[in-house]
């Protein structure tokens, strides 16, 4: 039975992405490129659905491990899903001369211009023409090419919202380059930032500067995360990486969880629904991923509210059911209950009538709707 539920989810997971690939024609380096595209499992059934975009330097190495890590991820509904792009870079060596840069200015220089060029002014373009993307893109690289992938932290705006360093050698002057911006940014950014305990000195001591004065610069809207593989090789960190760096961007897009429920929500006085509608306001507006409450988060939060005794803010409840199910029952489901708690039992019956004429969402139903209309009912006739 165990071989059977492995080979299932096996298949699952390599179904999750289309991978195809692609040669484009680039002006700027003169030359084509080769690139890989992993496309959701939903995109060909869900015409209106637009993805974050992971574009990955190194891509004939580090597609593979990056799309299992989402296609993962994505099972649990940890991850959303997204669109991945790997940038072919090894085929004859070219990652070196993609990533040139001038030793004194500390910049991408020659062949290192163009490529910083092709991906900002044709790479990007093309994809976003071509495929329905959000406004949410991360970049990843290892080595050379996650060092260089730090050049575009540099622009006025970034054009990437987040950043998976793995092991970066980073030019001249990096490591006090990206503090300073980051001291300065005005819109969230996240930042992952890795290492291993057998990186050699040259790797390891410039980082461990990045990391200090990252600390020092200590903006909010710089969402960092910086972690050291103990027994890991300059290679065998990556496969450590990854995940760590997909799960700290995505932090907000899961489920609530335990660590959730117990740090950020059961340590609050009151506004439990606020901090719903926020945490998914977050996922649409930072990481333009746009998806209904989940019925497993409102319960919870629902459940808090019930205990707490904080029955006003079910009308908030109602409001979020109404914007995410608005042919479902829930929200006049929880205007009911809001009214039952607070001892009104006839306005209470008459928004369960309401939601008995709605679609069943849950573990709400008619006949659940049918018993509360007759428990209220009961209720008013005592109170009478």
């Amino acid at each position: 039975m165990k071989k059977v539920y492995l080979l299932i989810l096996f298949i699952s997971f390599s179904s999750f992405a289309q991978k195809t690939f692609d040669n484009i024609k680039s002006e700027k380096l003169g030359e084509e490129r080769r690139i890989t595209i992993g496309l959701p499992a939903s995109y060909e059934a869900n015409k209106d659905k637009k993805y974050p975009v992971l574009y990955l330097l190194d891509g004939d190495y580090l597609f593979d491990p990056f799309s299992g890590a989402v296609s993962y991820g994505n099972y649990w509904d940890d991850i959303p899903e997204m669109i991945i792009i790997g940038i072919h870079q090894n085929k004859d060596g070219e990652r070196f001369d993609d990533t040139t840069i001038d030793q004194n200015t500390g910049l991408p220089f020659e062949k290192g211009a163009k490529f910083f060029e092709f991906i900002g002014a044709e790479l990007i373009p093309y994809i976003e023409k071509k495929y329905r993307t959000s406004p949410f893109r991360i970049i990843a690289g290892h080595d050379l090419t996650a060092g260089f992938a730090n050049f575009y932290l540099y622009k006025e705006t970034s054009i990437f919202n987040a950043y998976i360093c793995l092991s970066p050698e980073l030019a001249p002057k990096m490591e006090v380059r990206i503090p300073e911006k980051f001291a300065k940014v005005k819109e969230p950014i996240f930042f992952y930032l890795s290492a291993a305990d057998g990186d050699i000195k040259k790797i390891k001591e410039p980082i461990d500067k990045l990391n200090s004065n990252i600390k020092i610069a200590n903006n909010p809207l710089v969402n960092y995360k910086y972690e050291v593989f103990k027994g890991t090789t300059h290679y065998t960190e990556v496969l450590h990486s990854i995940p760590s760096a997909l799960y700290q961007i995505f932090e907000v897009y899961r489920p609530i969880n335990s660590a959730e429920y117990n740090d950020k929500i059961a340590v609050l006085q009151s506004g439990y629904a606020e901090y719903l509608e926020n945490k998914y306001n977050a996922m649409s507006q930072v990481l333009g991923v746009q998806i209904p409450v989940r019925m497993s988060d409102f319960k919870v939060i629902e459940n808090i509210i019930l205990r707490n005794n904080a029955y006003s803010e079910l009308g908030k409840m109602a409001e979020i059911g109404n914007v995410n199910y608005p042919k479902a029952m829930l929200g006049e489901y929880e205007l009911g209950l809001m009214y039952e708690k607070q001892g009104d039992p006839k306005h209470a019956s008459k928004k369960y009538q309401n939601a008995s004429q709605m679609e069943p969402i849950g573990d709400l139903n008619k006949d659940l709707m049918y018993e509360k209309i007759d428990e209220m009912n009961t209720l008013a006739k005592k109170n009478r």
